[in-house]
């Protein structure tokens, strides 16, 4: 099971009260604002390549663009979804890094699988109800969030897959489907083999090139 998952009930009572600042690490929380922030208030932010904006409860999270290993990743991965989405005739679009709207707040997975039909309009988010597949690439800046914090918001939006990619000790992904109300992990696809992935759609993928230069 994944470590991050838990009951929506703890998930709304965390996310309640602001967050634990020694839990997000090398992020920063804004605090010239006033009042609450709210998802029209991160949407109408001018766009930053340098930087991540989420909204976590009524918290304004923000985390730094990363670095080469995860953008070459999540390039990469994208090919290869891209590729097995086409080749099963799948109705869906791969995007990175697009904003997504939860019922929690609005986050940007590194990876987003969605109905190809929500993304017809160029909107600058999609609805979770449209997303089947969400992935996060673990690196030491976001360890807590994608291990932790995030799982259980997407649980509760009950998006039907979450994948997490971790590059150490060597690259492998864990892979995890919605099972009531909480991730359970189903496989995980380890270096220097090929290892098939059955849903959303086939996909075969050895993690082991990936980071790779």
């Amino acid at each position: 099971m994944d470590p991050g998952t838990d009951s929506s009930t703890t998930l709304a009572a965390h996310w309640k009260k602001p967050l634990d600042l020694e839990e997000v690490e090398a992020m920063s929380v804004a605090t010239d604002h006033t009042g609450p922030w709210t998802i029209p208030d991160v949407l109408a932010l001018p766009e930053d390549r340098t930087t991540r904006y989420e909204l976590l409860g009524e918290s304004l999270v923000m985390s730094p663009a990363p670095g080469v290993r995860h953008q070459r990743a999540s390039f990469r991965l994208h090919v290869i979804l891209d590729a097995a989405a086409r080749a099963a005739g799948a109705p869906v679009e791969v995007l990175e890094a697009i904003n997504v709207t939860l019922p929690s707040g609005l986050v940007v997975p590194d990876l987003v699988v969605t109905d190809a039909g929500a993304t017809v309009e160029d909107t600058v988010s999609v609805d979770a109800d449209a997303v089947q597949l969400v992935i996060e690439l673990v690196s030491p800046g976001n360890k807590t969030m994608d291990r932790k914090f995030k799982p259980l918001l997407y649980a509760e939006a009950a998006i039907p897959h979450f994948w997490r990619l971790e590059f150490e000790p060597a690259p492998r992904l864990i892979v995890s489907e919605l099972q009531g109300g909480r991730y359970i992990e189903t496989l995980t696809a380890l270096a220097g083999a090929t290892t098939r992935i059955h849903a959303p759609f086939p996909v075969d993928i050895d993690p082991a090139g990936l980071a790779r230069q």
